[in-house]
């Protein structure tokens, strides 16, 4: 099973393969939910306790959690708080034994992607994480383009940033000229260099991006 992969925009995005994190202290249940992952081609890694979650190093990847509700230094529910606290955190898809409704609301209502009660049905859990996954690809993409925005326009010259600036929040080429006191020409050609280093493809382009780098309003 495959995630649906969106064609690249720029060459620089190119999608590195998944990773589910699982947050079990029973060794016997996550190697078995590795194993079903395994079989579907998503690569996985195991948690024994929170500690080791938090200690690890997350790669760059779209990713999601996969945790149990109790662990021994805490529970799923307070993974769940840590993940709210952060847009770039991977959904949590919470693992329980226990069929508790309040818990199990509470859950969803702080924002976990799925509640899942043991035992498991292997296509729930499934379905659950290839969604997961699915949503995170997009935060991935989304990050990835901000940071290649931001590189891009750390390239731009002073008088680059004032024109693109200026154009974004719907100044003609004429009046941005008398606000910079400089030629039309010279603005026209600021513009054309900063269009093409932030790879812009025309002006609703130019605007999207100042307004994702706080530029315009």
């Amino acid at each position: 099973m495959k995630l649906n992969q969106r064609k690249p925009e720029r060459l620089a995005d190119v999608t590195p393969p998944a990773l589910v994190h699982i947050v079990e202290d029973d060794l016997i249940i996550g190697m078995a939910l590795q194993d079903l992952l395994m079989s579907i081609g998503l690569e996985s890694t195991t948690y024994a306790s929170l500690r080791d979650f938090y200690a690890a190093d997350l790669p760059d990847r779209p990713s999601c959690i996969l945790t149990d509700l109790r662990l021994p230094d805490g529970n799923g529910l307070d993974l769940l708080a840590n993940a709210g606290r952060s847009e770039n955190y991977p959904p949590v898809i919470i693992m329980t034994g226990y069929a508790d409704v309040e818990l199990s609301v509470r859950a969803m209502r702080d924002g976990a992607a799925d509640f899942l009660t043991k035992p498991l049905r292997e296509q729930n859990l499934l379905d659950a994480v290839t969604a997961a996954l699915a949503v995170d690809q997009q935060r991935w993409f989304r990050r990835r383009d901000s940071q290649r925005l931001r590189h891009c326009f750390a390239s731009l010259s002073e008088r680059q940033r004032q024109v693109i600036e200026l154009v974004a929040n719907g100044r003609l080429n004429k009046q941005a000229a008398a606000e910079l006191d400089l030629s039309e020409t010279t603005v026209k050609t600021h513009r054309r260099l900063a269009m093409q280093k932030l790879q812009a493809r025309g002006t609703a382009d130019l605007v999207r991006m100042a307004v994702q780098l706080g530029l315009s309003g």
